[in-house]
């Protein structure tokens, strides 16, 4: 997918100037990398915001167009504003043809309602991770990585290592690591009621065990209060004497 950036230079710099540009608005920006210079540009914000609301904008590289100039880059750097919907600040970086480069790319997964965790054992698809961090040429840059999961089973894991990945596309890891990317798992609520189901029927059973032992107590103290009241009742015999 071809995306187009349009730019132009900017004469002025510091922080007043960016504020009088944002106030006009503009974005200030900068354009870095290869072999050339950097360059401070400026954008229209509001062109800008719409094409980074688009997924591929972050994963791609992008077309930027500086007054006729067109170069390739790629975005590495946005800033916005704390509480409103505006970016304060973006950053480009150029890309050479021949030269890796390291990006996030997103991932999206297929196939969940199909695997057998989920179609027969009830359970629910966990993502562990959202985007993944790849090396490749420029030209090979994926603008996202799919994770087939129709053949997940309950409580399997899908890896890093697991994933097909594009040609030329490498996934960034240190050492010996694998770490998961999605897992299929039982659902919270479920394993909370068959904890309370567990729970109470151990209480019932505690319960049936203790009742013939209260009834046997409760025997000879009712035998014994019978035997009091019975002395309690008894009239005393009356003397012979005269």
């Amino acid at each position: 997918m071809q995306i187009e950036v349009n730019a132009q230079k900017r004469s002025k710099q510091g922080t007043g100037a960016s504020r009088r540009l944002r106030r006009e608005g503009k974005t200030p920006g900068i354009v870095y990398g290869g072999k050339q210079p950097a360059v401070v540009i400026e954008l229209d914000h509001n062109a800008l915001f719409h094409q980074l609301r688009q997924e591929a904008f972050h994963a791609s590289v992008l077309t930027l167009n500086v007054e006729g100039a067109k170069e390739q880059v790629l975005l590495r750097a946005v800033n916005m504003h704390p509480f409103r919907l505006e970016v304060q600040h973006i950053d480009f970086q150029r890309v050479l043809a021949d030269v890796k480069i390291q990006m996030k790319v997103p991932l999206h997964f297929t196939n969940a309602d199909q695997s057998p965790g989920v179609k027969l054992s009830g359970g629910i698809v966990s993502h562990v991770m959202s985007d993944l961090e790849i090396r490749c040429l420029p030209a090979d840059l994926p603008e996202f990585i799919e994770v087939d999961l129709k053949d997940l089973a309950l409580g399997n894991t899908v890896h890093v290592k697991d994933l097909q990945l594009p040609k030329g596309v490498e996934a960034i890891l240190h050492g010996g690591e694998n770490p998961p990317v999605a897992v299929v798992q039982i659902p919270r609520a479920m394993v909370a009621d068959e904890a309370a189901d567990a729970a109470a029927a151990a209480e019932a059973a505690r319960a049936a065990s203790e009742v013939p032992t209260s009834k046997q107590s409760a025997e000879p103290a009712a035998a014994e209060k019978g035997g009091d009241k019975d002395k309690g009742d008894k009239k005393p015999e009356k003397s012979d004497k005269k």
